[in-house]
């Protein structure tokens, strides 16, 4: 099937001083219209792989980053809802399209800016996104975000908090003293409300380690349970239960191991937990994401099971960030990798049309399919699909992107060539 994906692609004059977020990335989506690449016609080198990524990433955060710096997320983004939707979408939804479209792109923002159409872009994002977070916690600004009602905030609140320790120097640090204010004040009114017995107890204990790594008193309360629960629910082989019962789906990758990882990481910055207890959760990571590799089939397709599947590339978290990290499997090289995520890519991205006419996802997997989507999920729960993209924080002259292309495991399964054989592994 030949079909193709519009990319952003930015002229000089977009990055000219003195133009308003609102008219750059107005230009921005006119050159789309004028750029059609077909998956067929994207070589597959590191350099053009990267460059597929970095301008599908655009793609795909663009919208939420740019109205939120204009002031204009609530006026133009979309809601669309499941048919079986229980919550008050309009109080919840911009937050998750917040939240976690700044957990995805915080590592590639974080690198340093260079003259690159990539490094370009790149800047464009970061600071309108400077510029949107003050807007989020600004009471008189249209687009503040609501913290304060509802259980969902303290979902995606943990999302954000994810970004800033991501990318503490990129979407912190440059903050004005005001905003890092009113965002404390927004995570400390979190602790009015609790979730449900799963998953939610790490995202609690994520926004508490955000305020001790930024030197404000967390509850160490909210912490010690998220600890102590994820610890007793784990299954083995790299798994655990979300929650007292086992689910096969994708949460592993999309909540629990890197949260889980980059929570325990701060605890062990502070010397509240011991090395030990943070390495044995970066290999069960590690384990976890050998899976994820062996699940992208030849074509880049992968399987289509569980709750919240219109997540999309959220599902490769824990593989991407593994790679961030370069702590991949044993046996796993990074082009692989690379070359495994990117198939999946093409597949969901220019196979399946999942963006309206304004750039913004639509409810579904593989195209508009809102009929499974979960009682949660409305248009920005779908953000989630950022987190795939994480490997894009990795310079360009990290192997990563450099080494030649090569087969990932299920590419060479069914090719009659050699590859590394499975075990159980106890951690």
């Amino acid at each position: 099937m030949r079909s193709a994906i519009k990319l952003f692609i930015t002229p000089v004059v977009l990055l000219c001083a003195g133009e308003r977020v609102e008219a750059q990335a107005k230009k921005v989506q006119t050159a789309i219209a004028n750029k059609t690449v077909t998956a067929e016609a994207v070589k597959t080198t590191g350099a053009q792989d990267r460059l597929y990524w970095s301008e599908l990433l655009y793609k795909m955060a663009s919208p939420v980053i740019m109205n939120l710096a204009n002031g204009t997320l609530k006026k133009n983004m979309p809601v669309e809802k499941s048919p079986t939707y229980s919550l008050n979408a309009e109080k919840v939804t911009y937050l998750e399209a917040v939240g976690r479209t700044m957990a995805g792109v915080a590592p590639w923002l974080a690198l340093p800016d260079d003259d690159t159409k990539e490094g370009k872009l790149r800047a464009l994002l970061r600071n309108a996104l400077l510029k949107g977070i003050a807007n989020a916690v600004d009471p008189s600004n249209p687009d503040y975000l609501n913290f304060r009602i509802e259980k969902q905030p303290i979902v995606d609140a943990a999302y954000m908090a994810q970004a800033f320790l991501r990318a503490p120097k990129a979407l912190w640090e440059p903050l004005d003293a005001t905003t890092k204010q009113r965002v404390i004040e927004e995570f400390k009114t979190l602790r009015t409300r609790t979730g449900a017995y799963n998953n939610w107890l790490l995202f609690a204990g994520v926004n508490e380690v955000f305020l001790l790594s930024i030197g404000e008193q967390p509850d160490p309360a909210r912490i010690e349970f998220a600890k102590r629960k994820m610890l007793e629910w784990y299954e083995g082989d790299g798994w655990y239960s979300d929650g007292p019962s086992f689910s096969l789906d994708y949460y592993n990758s999309y909540v629990i191991h890197p949260m889980l990882v980059d929570f325990l990481k701060v605890l062990l910055d502070k010397k509240q937990v011991k090395e030990e207890e943070y390495t044995t959760a970066l290999n069960r990571m590690v384990r976890y994401a050998e899976f994820l590799e062996r699940f992208i089939a030849p074509d880049g397709s992968y399987p289509a099971f569980g709750r919240s599947i219109t997540y999309r590339t959220a599902a490769f978290q824990a593989l991407a960030q593994a790679a961030l990290m370069d702590k991949l499997p044993e046996g796993v090289v990074p082009a692989q990798v690379r070359c495994g995520l990117s198939a999946v890519m093409h597949r969901m991205y220019d196979q399946c049309n999942n963006f309206d006419n304004n750039g913004w996802l639509v409810l579904g997997f593989c195209g508009h399919q809102p009929m499974i989507a979960d009682y949660y999920t409305s248009t920005g729960s779908l953000y989630m699909a950022t987190l795939g993209f994480l490997p894009l924080g990795l310079p360009a002259n990290h192997k990563f992107w450099t080494d030649a292309p090569a087969d990932w495991t299920s590419k060479k399964a069914w090719s009659a060539q050699p590859f590394k054989k499975d075990y159980h592994v106890e951690y």
